[in-house]
């Protein structure tokens, strides 16, 4: 599916998935929070603009689909994998847009180089749940032509568990934030614009 597909003829999203965004938006995603992390990027600060080498192809002159560096701190004892996601709240589907869920990583790390989403090793046994470009992998920004920028939320979770219960490939973003309710120790965000 092409980005223009998307947001012009709408997006298929899994059931129950608009009602699942409208009780996250509810609750703030921060109540089950007992801990903050602070996430940093190498590639932009937290509000900034990212740059076009993230964009998904063909958006921006220079884009690369590239995943971001993140790198992130403050974890509590006993967290036992991470759970990643980006994520459009501004994206005009009415429930926002998914561009990269990522989930049992390991403790031991505490952050993904350039470009490790298209590079297996380079996630340490992580799995790369289901974009809404259709697509198991990272899909950088690409707002509509004209829209204000655009806001990214980077989201990394501490979890209390090492493998999210069911989570595989197929997973999207809003089934992984149910699979994680209740094993959420530790939160923080980075949040990038975009817009062309």
């Amino acid at each position: 599916m092409t980005i223009a597909r998307c947001f012009v003829s709408g997006l298929r999203v899994p059931a129950g998935a608009m009602l699942f965004a409208g009780a996250v938006t509810a609750v703030g995603w921060a109540a089950v929070r007992a801990d903050r992390l602070t996430v940093t990027s190498s590639a932009f600060a937290d509000g900034a603009t990212i740059p076009a080498v993230y964009a998904f192809r063909g958006c921006a002159s220079g884009a690369e689909n590239r995943s971001p560096q993140i790198s992130w701190r403050g974890a509590p004892a006993g967290t036992k994998s991470y759970a990643i996601t980006m994520f459009d709240p501004d994206a005009p589907t009415g429930h926002g847009f998914w561009h990269w869920v990522v989930f049992n990583v390991p403790a031991s790390i505490h952050g993904l180089d350039s470009g490790a989403a298209a590079r297996t090793e380079s996630l340490h046994g992580a799995i790369i749940g289901h974009a809404d470009f259709g697509t198991s992998s990272y899909g950088g920004p690409c707002p509509p032509p004209g829209d204000k920028p655009h806001h990214y939320v980077i989201t990394v979770r501490a979890l209390d568990v090492a493998l999210v219960p069911g989570g595989t490939s197929s997973t999207t973003g809003p089934q992984l934030v149910a699979a994680v309710e209740g094993h959420v120790v530790a939160e923080g965000k980075l949040i990038g614009r975009f817009g062309r």
